[in-house]
């Protein structure tokens, strides 16, 4: 059969540098990074004590008191992003064939902080089970595509992806193969996080994952330098309204890109650790690579997982030198991580708005907080440090891996009426 064409046609983002897409955007070409002191609790006590956080969002500016209070701040955020995300893309819902639109979202850990609050609470009382009503429903990581999905009536798919950090990627290939394949006309797909709160914050820090450069939280998530500590928690949500070309041409939609090929892999190796030749991440990029049927040299940008941990990022950047060979070093490689932090489940999506839009602009968000090259990093990758740079892109990939050896990989390409 034929596979029909999958295409871009409407964005959201709630991010640590910007509470809409316009102002994410912004934010990565300037190079600002979004990490500061934890605001949300007492940190004295933890031995990180900033994280990426939202800045000047009120969950009471979309959503009604009411509505907010059944919704963890995962789901929160899904469903101001989805928002952002249905409006840019114009679709009149009242034509559309509602049994043909879906919603495949992801999330790593999901309600993970009315889980922690609902326990906190019960340990202090008197053993008695006295749980709030809303505490399944909210904490249950399917709960913020079953909320879009009641939102906007979309009748068909509905489901979560979980993959740890690959999650929103995860959720981004299956939803490119709904529609490939002619089963769904229309999904909502991405994900959210909000992980910045004391069991996530404790649970990293006791794996030894996260960055403690306390002193000087800005400059902290720092991929690819030969200083870096660990990762800085981010939190979130990215949406993206991915559409068969014909309904979305029939409608006169604006098209940011096409979406031509995913891949998964598994390391198959280690619980948290990538494997060190970068085996799992070579599979990937080359499942996706033969999914979309794009040759090596045809790539010119890559926003890595490049999460600012000492192993994972030099097993990636090796990983792409070998799958890529004399190629690589024509590469824009970047990791907005740097800036954003790491959303874990949300990071696929957020990090694949920034790839749409920069084959769409035409330049890379740079790689900030590079000071010392790392011997074990190869010295020909442009790694397009501290300054974005401009660059006409046709084909792009995004990388995303997660705890458990799980990988996933998008490609997108620039659409020309």
């Amino acid at each position: 059969m034929e596979l029909k064409r999958v295409v871009v046609t409407g964005l959201g983002a709630l991010t640590p540098i910007g509470n809409n897409v316009n102002e994410y955007w912004d934010n990565l070409i300037s190079g600002k990074s979004g990490a500061a002191p934890i605001t949300y609790f007492d940190t004295e006590k933890f031995k990180t004590k900033f994280a990426c956080e939202l800045k000047d969002f009120n969950v009471l500016d979309f959503l009604d008191r009411k509505e907010a209070r059944k919704m963890d701040r995962f789901t929160q955020y899904a469903m101001v992003a989805s928002e952002e995300a249905i409006q840019d893309s114009k679709i009149d819902l009242e034509s559309i064939d509602n049994y043909r639109a879906g919603v495949i979202w992801g999330s790593g850990i999901g309600g993970i902080e009315t889980f922690q609050n609902e326990v906190i609470n019960f340990a202090s009382g008197d053993g008695t089970p006295r749980f709030n009503p809303f505490f399944i429903p909210k904490m249950i990581g399917d709960i913020a595509p079953g909320h879009i999905s009641m939102k906007y009536h979309f009748m068909g798919p509905s489901y979560t992806t979980v993959s740890a950090c690959a999650s929103s990627a995860n959720a981004m290939v299956d939803a490119l193969n709904y529609i490939r394949l002619g089963h769904c006309d229309i999904i909502i797909t991405g994900g959210s996080e909000a992980g910045v709160n004391k069991a996530g914050m404790g649970g990293f820090n006791a794996m030894h994952a996260l960055s403690t450069r306390n002193e000087d939280p800005a400059t902290a998530s720092r991929p690819f330098d030969s200083t870096r500590d660990g990762f800085v928690l981010g939190e979130g949500a990215g949406a993206i309204i991915l559409e068969e070309y014909e309904h979305a041409k029939a409608r006169g939609a604006n098209i940011y890109a096409e979406l031509i090929g995913g891949g998964l892999s598994s390391d198959a190796y280690h619980i948290t650790s990538p494997h060190p030749e970068g085996l799992g991440v070579k599979a990937v990029i080359k499942n996706c690579l033969n999914n979309a049927g794009v040759s090596i040299e045809q790539v010119d940008a890559i926003n890595t997982h490049g999460t600012s941990t000492p192993l994972g990022d030099v097993a990636e950047l090796k990983a792409i030198s070998d799958v890529f060979g004399d190629h690589a070093k024509n590469i824009n490689i970047n990791s907005t991580k740097s800036m954003t932090g790491h959303l874990l489940g949300a990071a696929g999506a957020v990090e694949a708005i920034s790839v749409i839009l920069s084959i769409k602009n035409g330049i890379v968000p740079p790689t900030i907080n590079h000071n010392n090259s790392d011997e074990n990093i190869n010295p020909s990758l442009n790694l397009t440090l501290n300054k974005a740079q401009k660059r006409d892109i046709n084909i792009a990939m995004s990388n995303t891996f997660g705890f458990g050896g799980h990988n996933a990989c998008v490609i997108f390409k620039k659409y020309i009426n």
